[in-house]
């Protein structure tokens, strides 16, 4: 019996397998919204037997957007093109995720494939971003320093966002409290200068987004997971620690989350990162045994037998992939076929299934 293939029930949401697509940005949304690209592209994973399919980084304010082609969800006219794309997941029999986003002083970038880099000049159509201090990011714009109105604003729209999600039938809500974003950059001493109630202290840095989860919560209910990505480690001197993403992801739990899907790094530009496969499988165990929580792991997890092991070892609950799924839309029927375990193939793919 294969545990990555074996289905996972999450309040009252049952996913079909454990190998699930991650965030991806696309760059792809037009005046901020979602296109014909983003429903061909998230679909295609469902039919290629993904079991959670969660949409890339989406900004719950317009100045939240990590580029101005960055999709949104914080009006009705975004809902209403997210909700055909969440139906089409769910024809295919995989289940919808979003991960509501806002990326503070990383906002107002220029997308990957620009000529340019840095940030977007307000002639452009970039913003002034916002941040826990004035401390911005390597060759980016000096962002502001949000103000305790400020602050209730983001934890607004969080809820406001997630509200949206729901109505647009997205069954899993995830938070990005990682790579270098708003949420981060408050968890971080690298990045948090602040001498306040949200500054300082673990307790104080992590307040932000333990308010962000209580207010999701809120909107999501008893019976919607709550999933939150962190960087479990900034890899830079005197940033955020596996020892203390432990602790927040026990806080995290304790406040609603269901899963922590553990990321690292994207804080500093100056990060050291030794990359191999699966390179962060040990900080998603080290938060799950030390924090007493359910984890992902992901991280160049790219084979049906890497995947395998990661849970067999007990060092997560389920994987997020994301460029294995880039390079191969049925990556989930690959591995079910490479490991020889049941899962449901799409009658028209039934003759890829046996040997």
């Amino acid at each position: 019996m294969s545990i990555l293939f074996s289905p996972l029930s999450v309040r009252s949401v049952t996913l079909r397998n454990r190998l699930w697509v991650s965030p991806m940005c696309m760059y792809s949304a037009v005046d901020r919204v979602v296109q014909e690209w983003h429903h061909t592209h998230l679909a295609q994973f469902a039919s290629g037997g993904a079991g959670l399919i969660i949409a890339e980084a989406t900004s719950v304010v317009p100045e939240g957007r990590i580029s101005p082609r960055d999709a949104g969800l914080w009006n009705d006219e975004q809902r209403d093109a997210w909700a055909p794309i969440v139906q089409a997941i769910h024809d295919r029999g995989a289940a919808a995720g979003i991960q509501l986003a806002h990326a503070g002083r990383k906002a107002s970038t220029w997308w990957p494939w620009a000529a340019e880099r840095g940030s977007v000049p307000a002639a452009e159509g970039g913003w002034t971003t916002l941040a826990p201090s004035a401390v911005a990011f390597d060759g980016f714009a000096e962002p502001r320093a949000l103000d305790g109105a400020g602050i209730d604003a983001v934890v607004e729209a969080f809820a406001a966002s997630a509200r949206r999600a729901l109505d647009a039938g997205f069954d899993v809500l995830e938070i990005h409290g990682a790579h270098g974003y708003l949420l981060h950059q408050f968890l971080s001493p690298l990045s948090n200068l602040r001498e306040d109630e949200y500054g300082g202290s673990l307790e104080n840095r992590a307040r932000l987004l333990l308010r962000v989860i209580d207010a999701v919560r809120a909107e999501a209910g008893a019976d919607v997971p709550v999933f939150v990505r962190i960087s479990a480690t900034d890899h830079a001197d005197g940033g955020f620690t596996a020892e203390e993403a432990t602790t927040v992801g026990t806080w995290c739990s304790e406040h609603g989350a269901d899963l922590i899907d553990v990321s690292s790094g994207g804080l500093v530009s100056h990060q050291r990162i030794d990359v191999f496969p699966g390179y962060q499988v040990a900080l998603a165990e080290t938060v799950r045994r030390g924090g007493r929580v359910p984890v992902s792991a992901v991280g160049l997890i790219t084979a049906a037998e890497q995947a395998e092991q990661v849970l067999v070892d007990g060092a997560a609950d389920a994987i997020f992939a994301g460029r294995e799924w880039l390079r191969d839309p049925h990556f989930g029927l690959r591995a079910a076929h490479e490991l020889d375990a049941q899962t449901t193939w799409p009658p028209q793919y039934e003759r890829a299934r046996w040997r």
